[in-house]
């Protein structure tokens, strides 16, 4: 059942039903493996941000596209379940909702391709007709799993009603165009997608990737580095640096968005950035200790615990 509470994070983006399977070697070009352990669980970027931040005890709404099939029905049953309010996703007949295939490896690293069916069909009319959602939250977020020209719309739209938007460029794009620029507030990008958007060679030192980019947002930029943990750019202050948790990685997949999901909820409780890349470190390194990704998100308390302990 959907909250009853106004979203204070509406979250644009993707679903897509991950099909994961744990391989001993990532293949060659032309070359069959076998695998083992094959996992169909929930996944697509914009739906695990949005039940991290719903377990993380915050009102959630998705503006998001799913196909008139099976696998639409299931999101829809996943995000009632998660408490989240669905009332702003489209159905789009004549496509299939989204699909993602997994690898794994033995030291929890993943491949992923991945077909975004109904994603790519989210439009900005889609978003404007889910205007209301946006009107009233405090924090919007999208990524890149959907077209640009639904993340602008919302963007604006959020820009508007007071509230900060933050853009999670994934998958990376060589270039944003700098109407999205313009209506971004956070940047939160890992080492790759950072050092891409920034034009530098990928083993740029993070502090000047983020300090170039920091000028082309609102507010601030974060870096996620994986095991390195995480960088804090804000205006006029120095580059913050926060250490990853140390655990044993199973599985990596779907860490990023526990980590963006976490970060926006913890922001939403005290308006602190740096708070808020704690939770988001944590939240990130207990989803590498589970395989699969909705099964992975830990719920706030867990959080809370790992990122004070």
């Amino acid at each position: 059942m959907a909250r009853e509470l106004a979203p204070q994070v509406v979250v644009v983006g993707g679903y897509n039903r991950d099909l994961g399977i744990a391989l001993d070697r990532f293949p060659a070009p032309g070359e069959t493996l076998a695998g083992r352990d094959f996992l169909e669980t929930a996944g697509g970027k914009g739906s695990n941000q949005a039940i991290q931040a719903a377990r993380c005890g915050v009102a959630v709404a998705l503006i998001a596209a799913v196909g008139a099939d099976a696998g639409g029905a299931g999101a829809r049953a996943l995000w009632a379940a998660e408490g989240i309010d669905t009332t702003g996703v489209a159905e789009h007949a004549g496509v299939p909702t989204g699909v993602a295939i997994i690898m794994v490896d033995p030291n929890g690293q993943n491949q992923i391709v991945y077909d975004p069916g109904a994603n790519a069909r989210l439009s900005a009319a889609d978003v404007e007709r889910a205007g209301r959602l946006i009107a009233g939250a405090a924090l919007v977020v999208s990524q890149l799993e959907t077209p640009v020209a639904a993340t602008v719309r919302a963007f604006e739209l959020a820009r508007a009603a007071g509230a900060l938007t933050v853009l999670n460029p994934s998958p990376v794009p060589p270039t944003l165009p700098a109407a999205l620029w313009a209506v971004t507030d956070l940047l939160v990008a890992n080492e790759l997608e950072a050092t891409m958007l920034a034009g530098v060679a990928p083993d740029t030192d993070p502090r000047q990737v983020g300090t170039a980019l920091l000028p082309r947002v609102g507010r601030a930029v974060v870096i996620t580095i994986g095991a390195g943990g995480a960088w804090l750019f804000e205006p006029a202050k120095a580059p913050a640096h926060r250490p990853a948790l140390a655990v044993t990685a199973i599985d990596s997949t779907g860490a990023g968005d526990a980590f963006l999901g976490a970060f926006a909820a913890r922001w939403l409780a005290g308006r602190d950035l740096a708070a808020a890349l704690d939770w988001g470190i944590a939240a990130g390194a207990l989803a590498c200790t589970r395989r699969g990704v909705v099964p992975a998100l830990a719920t706030g308390a867990e959080i809370a615990r790992a990122a004070t302990g």
